[in-house]
């Protein structure tokens, strides 16, 4: 998922403070840019608060730190909202931050119906690659994407609220058909899940690797191209096919890891090849019980050679810039829990717990509860004690 804005104007979105962040933001927005990128931190797409232990040294280390509507408002402060659309880069718990989007921007009086965004939101695939962020296992994660889904086709009609990450299964050392194959499995997982939720189906955009040879980046475009079309009307019949057509994605160059070469896939006959190989996948999954299922056997993962991502420049030790991260956003946590009305928060949490523990959808009270100043944390917890964490078995996911 990428902006068009070059790498180094990119890369200046993922700095420390949500104040840092949104000058770099209107100053992205002066300059003409309309599509704007935000990466979140660690710990805040894990659906962690900045104040707990286990966040200590991530705090707003690779991106924004969001634990509060507070921090949204920081953030999108002098933004004209209903002018830019939002790409956010985050996968589990992308609920809990689009909602604080919207309840920013209608604080700004930009109605809900007039935002324009898109979140990467593919929670099958953080099950599969071995640095994914899974706050609930599987099955809760697809219902949390059902109720996402439902909300957000009246309440906000212009978000994409899935796209489907092929590129890093590939930078977790998925060769063609394997990239192909689980990043189509989810995607018909997904739709999947919206046509039994009662939604259209929505707009999925594929977001596959542009590494290596062009011969196979084409041949394997083709073959996911034609995988698609006939998924689609085998699953859901030729009336809903025609509206899910494949939107293809290459992520910009920067954005991935280093190229592979020399696979075998670059003979004339690739395209074909790489189909036949990633059909024989999908009807593996599909004998499994679909994309879902497989990711709790953890078939995709084991599929994966081990230590196959490219090499980063390793864990450093937290120094002085993550202590005062950390202090600083434990500060705004602190003084948050001090002035917001308690028994409001307790209030519209204990209606999120008994939503998730029925079949209602958890976007409205998720919703209450952010507005009530409840954290991220809070409610990604209130969801864990119902849902359960997810607790990977040992080796590979």
């Amino acid at each position: 998922m990428t902006s068009g804005i070059s790498p180094a104007a990119e890369r200046t979105t993922r700095f420390h403070t949500s104040a840092a962040a949104n000058l770099r933001l209107r100053q992205l927005f002066d300059r003409g840019a309309r599509v704007l990128p935000l990466l979140v931190d660690r710990p805040t797409a894990s659906g962690l608060d900045s104040d707990t232990a286990s966040a200590y040294g991530q705090v707003a280390r690779a991106g924004v730190a969001l634990d509060s509507i507070d921090d949204m408002r920081v953030l999108l402060g002098g933004i004209p909202l209903d002018k830019v659309s939002l790409s956010l880069s985050v996968d589990a718990a992308a609920a809990p931050l689009i909602l604080l989007y919207q309840l920013v921007a209608e604080e700004h009086g930009v109605p809900a119906e007039r935002l324009r965004g898109s979140v990467r939101n593919d929670v099958l695939k953080e099950f599969i690659t071995p640095d994914g962020t899974c706050l609930f296992p599987p099955a809760p994660s697809m219902r949390l994407t059902r109720d996402l889904l439902r909300y957000c086709r009246t309440a906000l009609p212009r978000w994409d609220v899935v796209s489907v990450c092929g590129h890093e299964l590939a930078e977790a050392g998925a060769d063609p058909a394997q990239e192909v194959a689980f990043a189509l499995a989810n995607g018909i997982a997904y739709v999947r899940t919206a046509v039994t939720a009662g939604v259209f189906v929505p707009r999925l955009t594929f977001c596959l690797s542009g590494g290596g040879n062009q011969a196979e980046v084409l041949a394997k475009f083709r073959a996911a191209r034609r995988i698609w079309a006939r998924a689609m009307t085998e699953h859901f019949g030729p009336d809903l096919a025609g509206r899910a057509v494949l939107r293809r994605h290459v992520p910009s160059p920067w954005s991935l890891a280093a190229t592979r070469t020399g696979r075998p896939w670059l003979r004339a006959d690739a395209s074909l090849e790489i189909e036949t190989a990633a059909l024989r996948l999908m009807h593996s999954i599909e004998r499994i019980g679909g994309a879902v299922r497989a990711v709790e056997c953890r078939f995709q993962s084991t599929a994966l050679p081990p230590d196959s991502r490219v090499p980063g420049p390793g864990v450093q030790a937290p120094g002085p810039e993550a202590h005062a991260a950390h202090l600083r956003q434990s500060e705004r946590l602190a003084k948050l829990r001090a002035w917001r009305v308690q028994p409001s928060v307790d209030d519209a949490l204990a209606r999120l717990r008994e939503a998730a523990e029925g079949d209602r959808n958890v976007m409205f009270p998720m919703r209450s509860a952010l507005a009530a100043s409840a954290t991220v944390g809070e409610i990604c917890e209130t969801l864990r004690g119902v849902w359960g964490a997810y607790q990977p078995l040992p080796g590979r996911r």
